[in-house]
């Protein structure tokens, strides 16, 4: 599993931007230290287990976007909508804390819908692995990811 902790760990890591203090290797660790801090979790699955770990490296990138944010006091950072995500992500910064703000919206009106982005975005899961991990069928999760990236869009527009 390592291997593909790394290959999430990776995905997400391009979507940070140029200059991010953790590397692939760190935010693996780094979750790997969460995981072992949670005192009883059942893993179902593979999937179910990725799907824990790019929540953690998440939480974990979130919390350095914020210490960092604190330091400069908002200096800088520039809101990305989610239209076109992957190819925004790769080429922008996003700011993350935008995207965990309006991601937190979005899971007290569709949790599902949170969970799809999740995945998607944070983890890089294609919809096979999205679906198979949230135990929902593909046309679901792309109904779902579509929705969800209208309605974030709005958000992150407004």
């Amino acid at each position: 599993m390592y291997d593909e902790l790394k290959r999430v760990a990776r995905a997400r890591l391009r979507r940070e931007g140029p200059g991010h203090v953790l590397q692939t290797t760190g935010l693996v660790h780094e979750t790997y230290l969460k995981l072992a801090e949670l005192d009883r979790i059942s893993v179902v699955s593979r999937a179910h287990f990725l799907a824990l770990s790019a929540r953690l490296m998440r939480q974990i990138l979130i919390d350095h976007a914020r210490s960092k944010n604190s330091d400069k006091r908002g200096g800088g950072v520039s809101i990305v909508g989610l239209n076109g995500v992957a190819a925004k992500a790769a080429s922008d910064g996003v700011d993350v804390l935008a995207i965990d703000e309006a991601l937190t919206r979005l899971a007290a009106v569709d949790p599902q819908q949170a969970q799809v982005v999740e995945l998607r975005f944070f983890a890089g899961m294609t919809t096979d692995e999205t679906a198979e991990a949230l135990g929902i069928s593909v046309s679901t999760v792309h109904r779902d990811w579509a929705m969800a990236k209208a309605w974030l869009h709005s958000q992150l527009s407004a």
